[in-house]
């Protein structure tokens, strides 16, 4: 096969996989972000300790990250044909690809979310501030630059995910890598998928390393604490200024 003959494939496959990564991540990010967070409120000393509830929320993404992505494809099928209309095509696989995803970054920002420093939470809740200024102003701010890393290991998981969706018909690089390279003994076609996929996986974990220091420098974790301006400080009372001529107490001779 020329290269003419592959550059059509290989660019029409590459937008289908950043079409299904793209779609799935932040479907994971919009589903994930707040499952973290809510196991980590929930816990034993959480500001909505709820024992019972976070044991069920735990088990259910522990179930669901335990399953291999292949199972899961299988297994929601039906549900995926509900969905779409279809179990083939790049549409189909965002609803497993998204699926899977979920509880991975949740427990990924469950982890991030759990090391910003408690004596942060301390200051405004003793300021007034309720769960949701907690989790506005101090969590997602202070857990940021890991919240970022979180995603970035996400998206890679996700390229490897669609790469594995391919062999089911999904579309994308992995779908060329075995409908050419391996059923067709295209060799030359499936080295140049692979290293595609390793091209893209280099940069998109430099951008997300790169995006995660910065934030550190601007003031994440390593940096200076957060500004909490819940209530406005009240201004001291000005001091009268003592009239020419007038003369002070001289403090020392008070009894």
């Amino acid at each position: 096969m020329t290269w003419s003959e592959m550059q059509p494939l290989l660019e029409q496959a590459c937008w289908d996989t950043f079409y299904m990564v793209g779609w799935s991540t932040l479907i994971a990010v919009v589903g994930g972000l707040p499952l973290g967070i809510l196991l980590v409120l929930t816990d034993r000393g959480g500001l909505l300790q709820n024992v019972v509830a976070n044991k069920v929320i735990g088990q259910i993404v522990n179930v669901a990250r335990s399953l291999p992505f292949i199972i899961l494809m299988v297994a929601l099928m039906s549900f995926t044909r509900w969905i779409t209309g279809t179990t083939i095509g790049r549409e189909a696989a965002i609803v497993p690809l998204a699926i899977g995803a979920i509880p991975f970054f949740a427990r990924l920002v469950e982890t991030a979310v759990r090391e910003v420093d408690h004596g942060l939470v301390e200051a405004v809740q003793s300021m007034g501030g309720n769960t949701w200024t907690v989790v506005r102003k101090v969590l997602v701010p202070e857990s940021l630059p890991s919240l970022i890393s979180s995603a970035t290991t996400t998206i890679v998981a996700l390229i490897g995910y669609s790469a594995m969706a391919g062999t089911v018909g999904a579309g994308g690089l992995g779908d060329i890598a075995i409908r050419y390279g391996y059923q067709r003994f295209e060799t030359g076609l499936m080295w140049i998928t692979v290293a595609i996929l390793a091209v893209v996986i280099s940069v998109i974990q430099f951008a997300g390393d790169y995006a995660a220091r910065g934030l550190h420098r601007r003031g994440g974790r390593s940096g200076p604490g957060p500004k909490l301006r819940l209530l406005k400080a009240k201004e001291p009372d000005a001091q009268p200024v003592p009239a020419a001529g007038a003369t002070t107490t001289d403090v020392s001779k008070v009894a």
